[in-house]
């Protein structure tokens, strides 16, 4: 049962310093400290419960992103939960549609990412009162209510909430039978883990070595910076793990269009499932030349992990621009503009493979991808969640691999808590670990 005012919204600024392992190196971003803008809400209604929701950085900028939640706290607090669930349509676009603030980006940049952080707990609270993790809480919940949770405006001219409500009607059958067998089998996962572009070869093998044993049989390697390089490295990947498993490739936007076709002609040797992000994510049309560009060498493009929008996707999907589409649990506006993003792409008939990693990525996106294939896209084909190993240590409910595949959470909420001893601890710039580095930098 839903209940509670909101009586306060608190927001901290956690950094973990990643760079000095090279972890989470790519093309573009070479030294991130994977971050987190960490909010959590509590009501009056005397259970003990609170939400916690996350948005992810790579370090500056968190600041940032701290000052846009508090700026739209105003929307939040003293608010009825169950008036907020009721409407949430209607409190999804009020987040969205402030009359000052959308003028810094409504929908992409900052204030969006504050909106999924106050949302995303919002969620989770929601969740927690229920009982339920949240991937049960939208299975379990009545087309048109779930429906009642997205804002629609924008993308009726490829999906309406009746084009909606047929698909999830559709996807009826079966779905008992599909729930049981996320619970026995899980969801297939590939591993981004062993292959950034910081790492030295020695690094790459040993954490090749290991994933190959743990039985991972999808692995994607960060791309772009150097051609040679890459293709030396690529080689020394596909050697290791042999010509059935899968490969993929990702150049987080570095190249210029002729540039990405031109390089993924060289790559195309090692067999690449997909070339993700391999230019600005704005670029539509450079998208659709570039994935028209690689078709006959059999390689799809991949994107989505910074597409700002529900819109851009509306695009993309209109486009052919991207054969695999890659929602993201912070990017967006939670959860409310993921399940738009997700039907869009079973109506065009593209699999959803989701975005992960970073901080709390793969605790929050698990339960997106886990509802999707039980109620909505019923298929496993060409379908996986990325995964990647670092800091679920931080979190109270992490994330539980076996085999390859995300079991689904049991934990009521959106597995968001994190740790109160690892954010303390962690906080920017007073948390112990941050004084000790500073200390360290100054001496």
């Amino acid at each position: 049962m839903v209940r509670g005012r909101i009586i306060r919204l608190s927001v901290r600024d956690v950094r973990f310093p990643t760079s000095l392992g090279g972890h989470g190196s790519d093309a573009m971003h070479t030294d991130p400290d994977y971050s987190a803008a960490y909010v959590v809400i509590e009501t009056d209604a005397g259970d003990g419960l609170a939400g916690c929701g996350i948005t992810f950085t790579l370090g500056k900028g968190t600041e940032v992103v701290v000052c846009a939640v508090n700026a739209l706290a105003h929307h939040v607090l003293h608010k009825d939960l169950r008036d907020i669930v009721g409407d949430f349509r209607g409190f999804y676009r009020q987040l969205t549609s402030d009359g000052q603030l959308r003028w810094i980006g409504p929908k992409k940049g900052v204030v969006h990412l504050a909106t999924a952080a106050v949302l995303n707990a919002v969620w989770d609270l929601w969740a927690k009162q229920e009982g339920k993790p949240l991937w049960k809480l939208l299975v379990d919940m009545d087309p048109r209510t779930l429906l009642s949770c997205i804002d629609f405006r924008y993308i009726t001219d490829v999906l309406t909430e009746e084009d909606a409500y047929d698909i999830l009607q559709q996807a009826q059958v079966g779905k008992k039978e599909r729930e049981e067998q996320m619970l026995t089998h899980g969801y297939p996962a590939y591993t981004t883990s062993c292959a950034w572009l910081g790492y030295s070869d020695d690094t790459l093998k040993q954490r090749c070595a290991e994933a190959l044993k743990d039985g991972w049989t999808r692995f994607k390697v960060k791309v772009g910076a150097d051609l040679q390089d890459d293709m030396r490295r690529c080689r020394l990947i596909r050697d290791m793990i042999g010509p059935e498993k899968t490969l993929m490739m990702d150049a987080n936007q570095r190249w210029d269009v002729p540039e990405a076709v031109e390089w993924m002609s060289k790559l195309a040797e090692f067999k690449p499932l997909w070339i993700e992000e391999p230019t600005s994510p704005d670029d539509i049309l450079g998208h659709a030349t570039i994935s028209k560009a690689l078709v006959p060498l059999g390689i799809g493009v991949a994107t989505g992990e910074q597409c700002h929008n529900r819109v851009i996707f509306k695009q993309l999907l209109q486009a052919n621009a991207l054969q695999f589409l890659q929602i993201d649990s912070c990017r967006l506006g939670s959860v409310n503009e993921n399940l738009s993003v997700i039907l869009m792409a079973k109506k065009f008939g593209i699999p959803v493979c989701p975005h992960a990693g970073g901080v709390g990525l793969c605790e929050l996106v698990q339960h997106l991808i886990i509802f999707d294939y039980i109620a909505v896209s019923a298929s496993l084909k060409n379908r996986m969640c990325e995964y990647v190993d670092h800091l679920h240590e931080h979190f109270k409910y992490p994330v539980t691999i076996k085999q390859a595949s995300y079991m689904p959470p049991k934990a009521a909420g959106y597995s968001t808590e994190m740790k109160e001893e690892s954010v303390k601890k962690h906080q920017y710039p007073e948390g112990e670990v941050w004084k000790r580095l500073h200390a360290a930098h100054e001496n």
